[in-house]
């Protein structure tokens, strides 16, 4: 009988603890959607002001008396909210992260924070970086190669919302791409190469950095180039920070991580085992006037 109220007591924590976890789960995502809402909200009244930054770099290179257009009834005001609402989801992303980070958190070892916690704050940083250099940098030299391109009685007249798709495209692509020194360090930091062993493989990595770029990019050898050269270039950034992770590790002055990774000597497994049969011992005092027959 104690056993069996034991095991429903083992139950019954269990799923408490599963629905604690789901209403935390759930409130998380409450205040990650009222964050969005709460910045689309704020952007909205500038919706038309932002989609006028946005197309700055293409209206820059029309030609004179050629400007953008839109070809379905409802774009003229679609357009700009879908872009003011994907915009409010950039800018909340580290509020986002946060709400993830602090969900996850509680379940990891410290060496898990330690290296989950800088890759996070590294990515959304480098995201950023990525998609600043597709505006300021790619956009500029690939609509100027565009409308220069254009045959002779053609009038260049892009549909704001294809313009939209374009856009959203690069950014996304240049964006992920910026991510690969934090895909070096991690690989490297698990243990799943080396840094000599990347260094040897240089020749794929660029050759692979220009396939991305040919499948991430729209089909134009400028933005591939441009989507390439940077991908190669951040894959020697990660190389070379890979590089001082290992020396570090060598140096021991990662002395926690080593610390905790280590085998239990004799000494420290007797205490373990004995904090584990108090705790036991503790459980079962609690339910002793149940199992005394006490009604």
């Amino acid at each position: 009988m104690t056993q069996n109220r034991q095991t429903e007591s083992d139950a019954g924590g269990k799923e408490d603890t599963f629905l604690s976890h789901l209403i935390e789960l759930r409130d998380r995502l409450l205040r990650s959607v009222l964050a969005i809402l709460g910045v689309f909200l704020a952007l909205f009244p500038f919706a038309n002001q932002i989609y006028t930054f946005l197309s700055g770099p293409l209206t820059k290179h029309l030609p004179e008396g050629s400007s953008m257009i839109a070809i379905e009834v409802a774009s003229p005001f679609l357009i700009p909210f879908k872009l003011t609402l994907l915009l409010a989801v950039v800018i909340a992303v580290p509020y986002l992260l946060y709400q993830l980070w602090s969900f996850v958190a509680p379940g990891l070892y410290r060496h898990e924070r330690r290296l989950a916690l800088p890759i996070i704050v590294s990515g959304t940083v480098l995201f950023y970086l990525g998609m600043v250099f597709a505006y300021y940098v790619v956009f500029p030299l690939v609509f100027g190669f565009f409308t220069s391109a254009a045959p002779e009685g053609v009038s260049v007249m892009t549909d704001i919302g294809k313009y939209l798709d374009f856009v959203i495209v690069v950014f996304l692509a240049f964006g992920i791409a910026f991510e690969v020194p934090i895909v070096t360090v991690v690989l490297v930091s698990v243990g799943a190469t080396t840094p000599e062993a990347l260094s040897a493989k240089r020749p794929y990595v660029i050759v692979g950095a220009f396939v991305v770029g040919m499948l991430l990019t729209p089909p134009d050898i400028i933005s591939q180039t441009l989507l390439a050269v940077p991908v190669w270039l951040l894959f020697e950034i990660g190389l070379v920070f890979s590089r001082s992770v290992v020396r570090r590790k060598a140096g021991g002055s990662d002395t926690e991580a080593d610390e905790e990774s280590r085998p239990l000597s004799d000494e420290e497994m007797e205490a373990e085992l004995d904090a584990v049969e108090r705790e036991e011992d503790q459980s079962e005092g609690s339910g002793k006037p149940d199992s005394e027959g006490k009604p």
